[in-house]
């Protein structure tokens, strides 16, 4: 079953082109990873997804709401993490769970058995009321993980979630991911770590605005002739320069 598709989206600011005509879809519980360079559009096309901003033309369905229209269902619906990794430092462990628990309406008794998975999951058990600002990379990773998805959400958006976080992490992080995904939930990923790419269902490649390539990354490294997914995007970006 699809759960997220996207025909011809395009974003304007101005006289700039941010997304330009892209379509894809993604089916329930994939992995789907975004990819490009800084500047691409990966950004722009979560943020219309979530209902942040608005297209210029194009649609885009999520769990069947319209982004155009139903903007606030999403937002119900869905998680979201960016690099930054959406937390408030000058907040606690606990209380930065019990916030994003408060926006999403968790229950009480939902709430007490989600913190407890969240502080288990994070490896933050006795860290409750430690002020967040001061863990590590990998322990602030994971607990923005875990406020992403207090709400169960179906489909998860992560914008650079695993930027400057150290490899053991990133790898932690990533089984983490991958149990989302058995457990049905749809991830949509975006990242500049070619071996992370590796864990995705399909790969896309963003490039100034436009889709150029789509495919599982077995699939596109056959059709190219290449191990690596540096050399094919390289090989990609060049071609659709000249």
């Amino acid at each position: 079953m699809v759960s997220v598709e996207v025909k011809s989206l395009t974003k304007m600011f101005g006289k700039f082109t941010a997304v330009d005509n892209v379509s894809f879809s993604i089916n329930r519980g994939e992995i789907f990873g975004f990819l490009g360079p800084n500047g691409a559009g990966k950004s722009t096309t979560i943020k219309m997804l979530c209902g942040i901003l608005s297209p210029t033309s194009g649609e885009g369905l999520v769990e069947d709401f319209d982004i155009s229209k139903d903007s606030d269902e999403i937002k119900k619906i869905i998680g979201y993490m960016s690099q930054k990794f959406s937390l408030y430092n000058d907040l606690t462990v606990e209380e930065n769970i019990n916030f994003y628990g408060g926006i999403h309406n968790v229950g009480k008794a939902e709430m007490l058995q989600k913190r407890e998975w969240i502080l288990n999951m994070a490896g933050l058990k006795g860290k409750e009321k430690v002020l967040t600002g001061v863990l590590s990379g990998g322990w602030r990773q994971r607990l923005a993980l875990g406020c992403a998805i207090v709400h169960n959400p179906k489909v998860v958006f992560l914008d650079e979630p695993t930027a400057g976080v150290d490899p053991i992490s990133r790898r932690d992080f990533w089984n983490l991911i991958k149990k989302l995904s058995e457990n049905g939930t749809t991830v949509f990923v975006t990242t500049h770590y070619m071996d992370e790419a590796e864990y995705c269902g399909r790969i896309s490649l963003i490039y100034n605005g436009k889709l150029i390539e789509i495919g599982s990354p077995y699939d596109l490294k056959d059709k190219y002739k290449t191990k690596s997914l540096d050399k094919l995007f390289v090989k990609l970006i060049r071609e659709y320069d000249l």
